[in-house]
């Protein structure tokens, strides 16, 4: 059996944070880390953004393997044992802790037909399949039009490939934006040559001699060289629940990250915290969140003691266009629109109850301070107030 100060469960960003975080307030201590990906760790929103763009691959390595580190990859831990404080994983290694973090990410949501056939967009490995699809072939499929949906139609698009969305919404962005920026944006896919099917979704999909054929609910039919599908993902919660652990849409934590069981700690997409500013138990999928979370855990679990306060903040890029927000986004919500240019620059808030819960800037850029600060005012505001509140600058 190996021992460890330090044990990490999960080999991604908020691993490598946390990492960062614990060699702040220890260099020396022995830290292990468990990952189920067969690659270090590296950064994942080049995946959808920047390696469509040029960028090289050698800069998504994070690094870590520059900090001491004893790596334990290609592996899953699937037994947790709080009392013992021990970890089995899936080759049968057992590891004992000191202190352990949970960073186990989620999994992405499948759909129950077209197996390997599908590429399901996460990792390093969906990208290189995905990039040696692209140069053999022309004709590809996405499957919602979601955040990572959306993200690779249009780096597709950019390659010069034909692209298909098909999605239940009626619009792009429709669950996020208000309805006359989600016709701006589906328009501007349309220009880009994205080919929409709205109000669809894909009922099976099967090889054929032509490549892979794609079959709707309404009965069209696709005939492409390469189907990606961005679903959503489902927490990794498994193996904390089986350990008796609180466990909800995600790990339970409190303001200083940890878990319900003792010296056992959580970060990252898989960590349902206290969000400070909004009030309310929230999970958040997106790099800002798992860089600071993650960091604050590893000080954490090196004796800091510090509540975690951050607003994380997301960002996507879609064609020329792109955004910053911080927190709730949602076309449910009361939402006040402040365009200095019509759809193509401008802040939009949501409200609930009088206050402002989500900002949502739009080719606004180093302004994400300001609508964090705008998310901790109380209110009640009325729409006027904002009007002019948050400008670019």
């Amino acid at each position: 059996m190996q021992s460890y100060k330090y044990l990490i469960v999960g080999g991604g960003m908020t691993a490598d944070a946390a990492v960062r975080g614990i060699r702040q307030l220890d260099p020396d201590g022995a830290i292990g880390l468990i990952g189920a990906e067969p690659d270090m760790p590296y950064s994942r929103p080049p995946l959808s953004k920047g390696m469509w763009k040029g960028r090289p691959l050698e800069k998504i390595w994070r690094g870590t393997d520059q900090l001491n580190v004893a790596f334990h990859l290609g592996r899953t831990a699937v037994a947790l044992d709080p009392t013992t404080q021990r970890v089995r994983d899936d080759q049968g290694a057992e590891y004992a802790y000191d202190r352990l973090l949970l960073a186990t990410g989620g999994t992405p949501v499948h759909l129950p037909f077209g197996d390997e056939s599908i590429i399901y967009y996460r990792t390093l490995r969906d990208y290189s399949r995905l990039r040696s699809l692209t140069e053999q072939g022309q004709r590809f499929l996405v499957i919602g039009a979601g955040f990572i949906g959306s993200e690779i139609a249009a780096a597709l698009a950019m390659q010069g490939k034909q692209v298909t969305m098909v999605f239940p919404e009626n619009l792009v962005g429709e669950r996020i934006f208000p309805p006359d920026l989600a016709q701006f944006i589906s328009e501007a896919y349309s220009q880009e040559g994205v080919a929409l099917v709205p109000g669809d979704r894909a009922a099976s999909v099967e090889k054929s001699p032509e490549g892979l054929t794609v079959q709707t609910e309404n009965g069209r039919v696709f005939t492409v060289d390469g189907v990606v599908a961005g679903l959503g993902i489902r927490p990794n919660v498994e193996l904390a629940q089986a350990a008796g652990l609180s466990v909800g849409n995600g790990i339970v934590v409190d303001e200083h990250l940890r878990t319900s069981a003792p010296h056992v700690y959580a970060a990252g997409d898989v960590a349902l915290f206290p969000h400070a500013t909004l009030g309310k138990l929230m999970r958040v999928e997106h790099e800002d969140n798992a860089l600071v979370m993650g960091r604050q855990a590893g000080r954490n679990m090196a004796g800091a003691d510090e509540p975690y306060t951050h607003t994380p903040y997301f960002y996507a890029d879609l064609f020329q266009y792109g955004y910053e927000a911080v927190g709730q986004l949602s076309s449910k919500m009361q939402m006040v629109a402040d365009w200095q240019e019509p759809h193509r620059q401008g802040v939009v808030y949501y409200l609930d109850g009088g206050r402002v819960r989500g900002v949502l800037l739009w080719n606004v850029w180093d302004k994400v301070k300001d609508a964090t600060a705008l998310l901790a005012e109380t209110g009640p505001f009325e729409a006027a107030e904002l009007i002019g509140r948050i400008r670019a600058a």
